[in-house]
């Protein structure tokens, strides 16, 4: 478990590390370059840098956390990689059904598994699932995620790649929306953030602007329009979508 630096958790909790690339969103993965900092620096977790590890000793650490947190669940890899046992996936999701106190908030590219493997989930209240979409190319995986049973469902549009008009958001409860950073990072228009912040707006979904990215992500900020927009979705009496149940 580690404090996180990341806008919208405050945790972070990695039973899982390593990953590889699906699509252009993991081009310049951070994961990928803090594993080989992580390894560089002697972290046994990650003696074979970024490729896919389980980590036992881990998977039940959120119970030991009596105060509630917004855990991030993997941040380090990506729970419905193919390599990763069912079994390991479910075994997570028992300890965030046993540590109800805090919320977890789970990301991944893999809508296809998460798709399939979703029946055979007891979804907890607390969980909140999310799809990363960095562009129109992979709009699909929203439509993967209104068909899990997950009571919160949310999107990472990071980093962002290009205009995403014309989202269907039907079911969805909370959109993330950032651009890239690092030294290479590819660049972002404030008119694709501002018109998915008009949709959400219309479309009545909690809205949150992470960053503007670049080289220098703390110096371009996060304002946007004048303010910072750090919507939350709303968690109390959440009931699986109809699409789910169907």
């Amino acid at each position: 478990m580690a404090n996180s630096s990341i806008e919208w958790t405050e945790f972070t909790w990695n039973f899982v590390t390593g990953c590889d690339k699906v699509s252009q969103g993991c081009k310049f993965c951070y994961a990928e370059i803090m594993s080989r900092r992580l390894k560089a620096m002697g972290s046994p977790k990650y003696s074979e840098g970024f490729g896919l590890r389980v980590h036992p000793e881990a998977i039940e650490l959120p119970l030991a956390w009596s105060k509630p947190r917004r855990i991030f669940v993997n941040s380090m890899s990506d729970l419905f990689h193919r390599d990763v046992p069912e079994e390991v996936i479910q075994d997570g999701f028992e300890v965030m059904r046993r540590a109800h106190w805090h919320q977890f908030q789970i990301l991944t590219k893999r809508s296809e598994r998460l798709l399939e493997l979703s029946p055979r989930i007891d979804w907890p209240e607390n969980v909140w699932m999310g799809v990363s979409v960095e562009d129109s190319d992979n709009i699909q995986r929203i439509d993967h995620l209104r068909l899990t049973g997950a009571r919160i469902k949310f999107l990472s549009l990071e980093p962002l790649l290009g205009p995403l008009p014309d989202l269907n958001l039907s079911g969805v409860d909370w959109v993330i929306v950032g651009g890239e950073s690092g030294p290479k990072a590819r660049p972002v228009q404030a008119s694709w953030i501002e018109e998915i912040r008009d949709q959400c707006i219309e479309q009545e979904v909690a809205f949150f602007f992470k960053q503007w990215g670049g080289k220098n992500k703390k110096k371009a900020g996060r304002m946007l329009s004048g303010r910072t927009w750090d919507e939350m979705p709303r968690t109390e009496n959440r009931e699986p979508s109809r699409l789910a149940l169907a």
